[in-house]
């Protein structure tokens, strides 16, 4: 398949575009960075330098691409996620889920993409009863910074569960860590990079449209769905380093 993987270097996409070379897909990868974008060159990635707020642009590319399936993976986090740093990021990431999101569903509907693939978070939850299924309502009376978290959270997942013809797949991840994430492990609902990237692999060759909680084995969440319908397994492990 033709796939446009937005956010290619990323802490996500750099361990997600060996599984897709690998797997044979065509890719197409995006960075906001020309030097990163000789890197996805080397790596066998058709690479676009594009911001996702810059919709005309962004249009163009997945155009050119003609993907079958786009692929969400854009974050705006510090370095090592410097707590002095979060509170700004923390806006940066919401923009990125409401606007960046819409900015990339009308650019997949209009290239006659089929499926987008979109990253959202698992620790969002309203408080109530563990372990916290796809369906069970997320935190939408939060305050503060989780606020505006989780008001990012809704509107990514809302245009990409409810744009047909595209077919919209959320994967709902875990605290991340491992190699890129700046720590080498993470409070419960924990997930290794590598696993949320096979997870998104999974996500296009296997999903059904909907949600999926994605992350190790926990007392927070049911993983049940992305076991059963993805075969999803948190211990995955890419063999080496890209």
């Amino acid at each position: 398949m033709r796939i446009f993987l937005a956010g290619a270097t990323g802490t996500i996409g750099r361990r997600l575009v060996p599984l897709l070379r690998i797997a044979g897909h065509h890719v197409v990868g995006t960075t906001r960075s020309s030097a990163k974008g000789d890197a996805l060159r080397a790596a066998g990635v058709e690479a676009v330098v594009v911001d996702v707020f810059d919709a005309p642009a962004l249009s163009r590319a997945i155009a050119a691409a003609r993907p079958d399936v786009v692929i969400h993976q854009l974050t705006d986090l510090p370095p090592g996620l410097d707590p002095g740093r979060m509170a700004e990021a923390g806006q940066r990431n919401a923009r990125i889920r409401s606007e960046g999101t819409e900015n990339l569903v009308r650019a997949a509907l209009a290239s006659g993409a089929r499926r987008l693939v979109a990253q959202s978070i698992a620790w969002i939850y309203a408080p109530g009863p563990r372990h916290y299924t796809e369906a069970d309502p997320l935190d939408t009376d939060a305050q503060g910074a989780r606020a505006i978290t989780v008001a990012g959270i809704v509107a990514l997942e809302q245009v990409t569960l409810s744009s047909p013809p595209l077919e919209g797949v959320v994967l709902r991840y875990g605290h991340l860590y491992g190699p890129g994430t700046g720590t080498e492990q993470a409070e419960p609902p924990s997930l290794h990079v590598d696993a949320a990237a096979v997870a998104a692999l999974l996500a296009i060759e296997k999903a059904h449209a909907g949600i999926y909680n994605i992350a190790e084995p926990n007392g927070y969440l049911s993983m049940e769905k992305a076991e059963r319908h993805l075969g999803f397994d948190p211990s995955f492990r890419l063999r080496a380093d890209p």
